[in-house]
């Protein structure tokens, strides 16, 4: 007898998502929940992030990459997610200390969208 494993509804995978990401195991997340060819989208290019990046490899990266620029992480918190058929969105609010550039205070809006129980893309607002 086979058991045939059943996609994560939106529900289930904003839930996982805001539930790994409170504690800031980005790579987690990201290795868990997203489909291999997911896309990132930030709201403008910077010298340390391209507007977007392409594949979980590269997204993995683009994480690596943050966390490494990163001294002090003071505060993290997750809005509960908004859910609606195939996307959801939730309130990133960090204050951090960078190695370059101090300390500041970044609150964004993370819109997910998914497709066959995996994230496909992420877009954050400021």
């Amino acid at each position: 007898m086979t058991t045939q494993q059943t996609a994560m509804t939106t529900q289930q995978i904003a839930d996982r998502l805001v539930t790994i990401c409170k504690s800031g195991e980005w790579e987690k997340a990201q290795r868990e929940l997203y489909a291999e060819n997911a896309v990132s989208l930030e709201p403008y290019a910077t010298p340390a992030f391209e507007q977007e990046t392409r594949g979980l490899a590269a997204i993995l990266e683009k994480g690596k990459k943050f966390d490494s620029m990163v001294d002090t992480m003071h505060s993290l918190k997750v809005s509960g997610p908004l859910v609606a058929d195939n996307s959801f969105a939730c309130v990133l609010d960090m204050d951090v200390t960078m190695k370059e550039g101090g300390r500041m205070h970044m609150k964004e809006l993370c819109v997910y969208q998914i497709k066959d129980g995996k994230i496909i893309e992420e877009r954050f607002y400021m």
